[in-house]
């Protein structure tokens, strides 16, 4: 009986209902079916350490751009032009994408003229100038190169290559090498034992570049030469870079490097009477046979043309010379008046950057037109270059050889063409350039007596 009443005292534990063991039973088995598929678990721990990752790279991210706003609030420091990256890179459409940019945009030039257009001489403005960093005619390693294809179809190749010039990128004159050839150095370089900069201190000891007065191609060609490398290094220090070239035939090809927001281009298109220009290329057939032939190429072949010379007149060597060098002038001039069209209503892109100069009014007064020219182009003309100019223009001599910068009588070699073209010359470079010296202030001649009358002049007023 005792037995039995402790039985009935002993406390008995609270009996669990069908639904919690219900709700148990199947907890352990969850549990014990995720203990028994490991690939579940290595799902979860790889999602937990996704999540981890992203985290810590929104916070490195984050982080980034909180010191970047800290450094871009400073106050900007200025920075040489002689800073370049210490990795050389050959290839020029990469090399810039990683130079720091600079302190101050550089003031660039392209001087855009034709043969024999006085354009040797306008050049040696600049390089005289201790400021500029010149080059003169950098694209004909790429008319040499691709000879003979014809002027327009080479324009883009031109353009490509100024792209890079005006970078400081010289390499890409290597791609005008020829297979298997030296690397080009600076005295390979077109124009090279003329140029102030290659000749002048430190690339070589025979000049300094603040020192107006040409210089003596035959002493620069002892000068030691030095890689593209090094005339790069010089390139960076200068502010402003002109180049000067007769490959460009219109300012319209320029158009994407005169948008392009990286660069500060300006242009300076120097011109001359055409008929002085076919006058001049005449007198100079020999050196420009090459060149000739390239323009000649881009003629329209479909255009009725007014004969060479007149009826009954026997042709010959000098006569064939003649007309490649005044066949010329029918693509030159057609592209000049392209240039001229879109200067006189000029696109955003050009508006502020464009200055027509005559070569007539240069020779004519050359003080006031240098001081002009510099003021667009942001420079100044001290005494020195003034007086180089004035004595350039105001020499003896009536004429000097072809593609030689010398002290002449440049007003009476201006007008020369007057007295040594034919009329029927004459006739031929008025029919494909009429309009363009329409627009420039040149006037026609009707017999050859008017032509041959210096006391009458031919210039009127430019449109520009």
């Amino acid at each position: 009986m005792r037995g039995k009443q402790y039985q009935q005292l002993k406390p008995v534990a609270p009996r669990e209902t069908d639904g919690d063991y219900g709700r148990k039973l199947k907890s352990y088995q969850n549990h014990t079916k995720i203990i028994a598929q490991p690939g579940i678990v290595m799902k979860v721990l790889r999602r937990k350490r996704i999540i981890l990752f992203i985290a810590y790279f929104l916070l490195l991210v984050l982080t980034m751009l909180n010191l970047a706003n800290y450094r871009w609030s400073k106050e900007p420091q200025q920075c040489s032009h002689q800073t370049r990256s210490t990795a050389y890179q050959g290839r020029s459409d990469i090399r810039f994408l990683y130079r720091p940019s600079l302190a101050k945009k550089r003031q660039l030039v392209y001087v855009l003229t034709t043969w024999r257009s006085g354009s040797s001489f306008f050049g040696e403005l600049f390089n005289q100038n201790p400021e500029v960093f010149f080059l003169y005619e950098p694209m004909w390693h790429i008319w040499q190169k691709l000879y003979p294809g014809d002027a327009v179809s080479l324009q883009g190749a031109a353009r490509d290559m100024l792209s890079s010039l005006y970078r400081c990128d010289l390499s890409v004159f290597q791609l005008y090498n020829s297979p298997g050839g030296k690397n080009f150095t600076s005295l390979g370089l077109f124009g090279a034992t003329l140029n102030k900069v290659i000749c002048s201190y430190p690339l070589c000891s025979a000049y300094r570049k603040e020192v107006v007065g040409m210089v003596d191609d035959k002493v620069c060609k002892k000068c030691p030469p030095q890689s593209l490398r090094m005339l790069e290094e010089e390139c960076m220090k200068y502010n402003t870079i002109v180049i000067k070239g007769v490959r460009i035939l219109d300012v319209n090809i320029l158009a994407p490097l005169m948008e392009d927001p990286s660069l500060d281009l300006k242009v300076i298109h120097l011109v001359r009477d055409p008929r002085a220009v076919a006058n001049s290329r005449i007198k100079s057939r020999h050196g420009l046979i090459r060149e000739n032939l390239q323009v000649v190429r881009s003629r329209d072949p479909k255009l009725r043309r007014i004969p060479f010379v007149d009826p009954g007149h026997k042709m010959s060597k000098k006569d064939g010379a003649d007309y490649h060098s005044i066949g010329a002038m029918e693509v030159i001039c057609d592209r000049t008046h392209r240039s001229l069209r879109t200067a006189l209503n000029p696109p955003a892109w050009l508006k502020g950057k464009y200055l027509a100069v005559r070569y007539e009014d240069l020779v004519e007064n050359p003080v006031k037109v240098l001081r002009h020219v510099y003021r667009f182009v942001n420079l100044s003309a001290n005494h020195d270059i003034e007086s180089f100019a004035l004595n350039m223009t105001n020499g003896t001599n009536s004429s000097s050889k072809p593609f030689i910068v010398s002290s002449r009588n440049a007003t009476q070699a201006a007008s020369a063409w007057r007295t040594l073209l034919s009329i029927q010359q004459i006739k031929q470079v008025e029919d494909y350039c009429h309009q363009s010296m329409a627009v420039l202030g040149y006037e026609r001649v009707r017999t050859a007596t008017e032509a041959k009358d210096l006391s009458k002049s031919l210039l009127t007023a430019s449109k520009l």
